[in-house]
């Protein structure tokens, strides 16, 4: 491999070969780079440019030429001279793509003597150097200048000859033959250490393997992007007119943090940088690609993005293209609704909704649905629309987590409270169970319940459909808490997937997820989502919000609530603390903390909790260090 920087760290021009067997993808990761970087690269196109013989073997039958008719010492020099044709051919960019580089003709060569000989590996590949030797010097120079890639399926030759295979329409026995010994051959030089760099593709779409290519090859020159579309997911939005497709991608844009897209604008940007002047007129698979260079180009010059949302879905086939490049990072959305409804929702007339219905019709544009990853019915309310796009985002964003458990004698709690939770819990979870999830949360959770102070707080997921059994259970029960306030929350799996949950309950999922809160029972193969921390602390502002008005409340009555002012100014101490990275569950713990980060008398905290004077003067401190967080607040 030649070195790319002269003497004074200029770059140098550098040719990057693309080897690989059959159905690897090495013309298409060629022609994503070289349309992504523009000017700064160039294809050399195909080998057959670089010798005039070639117009004669193809137009006589290459495949016959190939194994039957051509001598093989021409079959070799036809291929040797392209290829050392190609390498003299000087630069006409910065950046020369090869398509397969000089071990490809050793290997290819070896593999068709192998089929026309009956030889064995090792045979083939002494032969193929007795064929290559007139040009050894040649090729060994033109070896150095290259810096070769190779593209496999995987490690395993007769798989990867099998998964070649398997992307052809018709297979001879000669042809399968062929790429078994191609595939033997490659491998044997990946062995040898021919192929500095080398990529296994799998099962990968087309985009994770652009990535890792240029991650790859970014070293080499300053002028290949380092990353393709990396971190981003692509939510793309189809369905017929007035279907909602604007409005479920404004709600991505404002309420998720989308980059909102227009498809138009990026086919018509890459097509314009492409020189392509009518890019409604190219096959779907360059409309792909041409979808996938412009989200490759703003992503990048907006490095921030992790979400994008592009609309709308015209074509089937271009569609079908896009997944197959993009897989997992393609959320495709398709949004369906009754004629009837888009007529009315059209300002221009039941029949402008016609019209444009048979336009998207003859493209294709119905047929989405069919490959679509979420078919959203939208004949229904905004808010039933908003809580889809909202579980779509978040199954994306939010991890499942399955819980584990834990005895109710592990927290700690007086006796008659344990005894009250494994009772609910035996009448709740028996072979009909009425709940999904049942968790204490709060101080009796940490081992901090302090009777005659503290709730006893629990979250219970259950479907809607429990609440009356639930209710009598409750009834029955009561009586065993002994006057302790049961603090009882309780939500749908619905609910919790699709996020419509307050600040705190949404903490107490996250809590769940990491594994910090562990719950008492848990339905078997329960999955919960786990909020993601940033979204965690966003949220809690409005609880900051809501516990300084609170403060304040609480301090303008007479005589204030002992108890509630102490835990809302620990509320709004927490809230603070979370924006700086820290996270204490405990009351006191978060108020000394806070306080100690002020620099204040850190003795009041425990005073606080018997001495209404010590309260207040708590609750103005936490308050005060609140409003210094807001412009123009001054003591």
């Amino acid at each position: 491999m030649s070195s790319q920087y002269s003497s004074d760290m200029h770059p140098l021009p550098v040719s990057v070969a693309f080897s690989g067997p059959d159905n690897t993808g090495k013309t298409k990761q060629i022609g994503i780079l070289a349309r992504r970087m523009g000017p700064a690269a160039t294809s050399a196109g195909p080998l057959d440019r670089y010798d005039p013989r070639w117009a004669t073997i193809k137009a006589d039958g290459m495949a016959r030429w190939w194994f039957e008719t051509g001598p093989v010492e021409e079959v070799a020099d036809v291929l040797a001279t392209s290829y050392l044709e190609r390498s003299r051919h000087p630069f006409s960019a910065p950046v020369r793509l090869l398509d397969r580089g000089i071990p490809m003709l050793e290997a290819t060569v070896a593999a068709t003597v192998a089929v026309r000989e009956n030889l064995g590996t090792t045979h083939a590949a002494d032969r193929v150097r007795l064929l290559l030797a007139p040009y050894e010097a040649d090729l060994r120079a033109a070896e150095e200048d290259e810096c070769a890639l190779v593209l496999l399926h995987c490690d395993d030759p007769e798989e990867g000859a099998r998964r070649s295979l398997a992307h052809e329409v018709t297979v001879t026995d000669t042809y399968a033959a062929y790429q078994r010994h191609l595939h033997e051959q490659i491998n044997r030089l990946v062995a040898e250490g021919r192929f500095p760099m080398s990529i296994r593709i799998g099962d990968r779409p087309t985009i994770t393997i652009q990535d890792e290519v240029r991650r790859l090859l970014a070293p080499l020159h300053p002028n290949v992007p380092s990353r393709a579309l990396a971190g981003v997911h692509v939510t793309a939005l189809g369905g017929m007119s007035e279907s909602g497709k604007s409005t479920a991608g404004e709600y991505l844009r404002t309420h998720h943090g989308h980059a909102r897209l227009k498809i138009g604008y990026l086919i018509e940007d890459a097509a314009g940088r492409a020189v392509i002047p009518d890019p409604y007129r190219v096959g779907p698979i360059v409309q792909a690609e041409l979808i996938v260079d412009a989200l490759d180009r703003f992503c990048q010059a907006h490095h921030f993005l992790d979400s994008v949302s592009i609309e709308s879905l015209h074509d089937f086939d271009s569609t079908a293209e896009l997944a197959r490049m993009l897989g997992s990072q393609l959320t495709i959305a398709y949004l369906d609704a009754s004629e009837t409804t888009r007529a009315r929702r059209s300002t221009a007339g039941a029949q402008d909704v016609a019209d444009r219905d048979i336009v998207k019709s003859g493209r294709g544009a119905d047929k989405i649905a069919s490959i679509a990853h979420e078919a959203i019915g939208n004949d229904g309310p905004r808010l039933e629309l908003e809580r889809r796009l909202d579980r779509i985002v978040l199954d994306r964003r939010w991890p499942e987590h399955q819980p584990s458990t834990m005895p109710v004698n592990a927290l700690g709690l007086p006796v008659h409270l344990e005894s009250y939770l494994a009772e609910f819990l035996d009448r709740t979870t028996g072979l009909r169970p009425l709940i999904d999830l049942l968790a204490v949360t709060g101080s009796g959770a940490r081992g901090k319940y302090q009777h005659g102070w503290s709730d006893l707080d629990v979250l219970v997921v259950a479907d809607a459909s429990s609440l009356d059994e639930m209710r009598q259970v409750l009834a029955e029960l009561e009586a065993e808490l002994g006057g302790v306030k049961l603090g009882l929350t309780v939500l749908t799996r619905a609910e919790c997937r699709a996020g419509a949950v307050t600040s705190r309950l949404l903490h107490v999922l996250a809590l769940i997820g990491s594994g910090a809160l562990v719950p008492l029972w848990s339905s078997p193969g329960l999955a919960l989502p786990t909020p993601d921390a940033a979204t965690d602390i966003a949220v809690s502002l409005r609880d900051g919000i809501q516990a300084a008005i609170e403060i304040r409340r609480q301090l303008l009555k007479g005589a204030p609530d002992l108890r509630d002012l102490y835990k809302v100014t620990a509320l709004l101490a927490k809230i603070q603390l979370r924006f700086s990275g820290i996270e204490c569950p405990s009351d006191s713990d978060a108020l000394t903390v806070l306080l100690d980060a002020k620099r204040q008398d850190t003795s009041v905290v425990t005073t606080a909790r018997t001495e209404r004077p010590a309260a207040e003067a708590l609750a103005r401190l936490v308050l005060q260090t609140w409003l210094d967080t807001l412009p123009g607040e001054t003591r």
